[in-house]
């Protein structure tokens, strides 16, 4: 039996509001790895192969949640500066847990911060690594929120992002089904396809790959500022 239609590439709009952010994941943050686990933990870990963290680079983790990205990059950088933002306390809570069971000699740092508005100097990152945010914003705001990585990273420097996408199979739908339904029932995700936006943000040397774990659909992005 041939495989029923793929599901429309359009993508739907952003619904959570930005000041629910923070209240929608303080009531996530105690069930947040379990589900993380069972449809993110592929693409995290191709996501972190992509980083390729060298020992002693300066790095900066966005949307840093519960510490489950934030622990690998400690591991790989021990010597190193490794910044982590996020929006929400309860989430960074659970991240400074992890992070201070991990043996570390250089600077590391969780604080509160805003994706729109990095607290950081330009230039300093050799990379900036992001997961599972961009599919709550509404798509205007994704070339301005870019821009900002850019700033902040060295001539050079890598991004690398994950995020929610729009599904290949019919069946990767349900995602966006549920998302209609009560977009908070998915912390407010959607589905995304983010490569154009890369582009116009100014980022070189773009490469996207597809993953889909229990039919939960994934995109993994990197891309380079350039060199000059």
């Amino acid at each position: 039996m041939p495989d029923a239609p793929a599901p429309s590439r359009k993508v739907l709009p952003a619904r959570l509001p930005r000041s629910a952010v923070r209240a929608t994941y303080t009531w996530i943050a105690p069930a947040h790895d379990w589900l993380a686990v069972l449809v993110e933990a592929r693409a995290r870990r191709l996501g972190l192969s992509w980083a390729a963290v060298q020992n002693g680079e300066a790095v900066l983790e966005v949307a840093v949640g519960t510490g489950l990205s934030f622990q690998h990059l400690l591991r790989s950088n021990p010597s190193g500066r490794t910044e982590g933002i996020d929006l929400t306390p309860a989430m960074l809570r659970r991240a400074e847990r992890r992070a201070h069971r991990i043996p570390h000699e250089g600077r590391y740092r969780l604080r509160l911060g805003d994706a729109y508005a990095l607290d950081f100097p330009d230039g300093t990152f050799d990379l900036v690594l992001n997961s599972y945010m961009f599919d709550l914003l509404p798509e205007a705001d994704f070339v301005p929120v870019l821009q900002e990585y850019r700033r902040v990273l060295k001539p050079g420097g890598r991004l690398v992002m994950i995020n929610m996408t729009k599904g290949e199979r019919w069946y990767n739908e349900l995602w966006d089904s549920l998302y209609r339904l009560h977009p908070a029932l998915l912390g407010g995700c959607r589905g995304i396809l983010l490569t154009p936006f890369l582009e116009k943000a100014g980022f070189s040397a773009l490469r996207r790959t597809y993953v889909s774990q229990r039919t939960f659909p994934s995109e993994i992005l990197y891309g380079k500022k350039p060199a000059f």
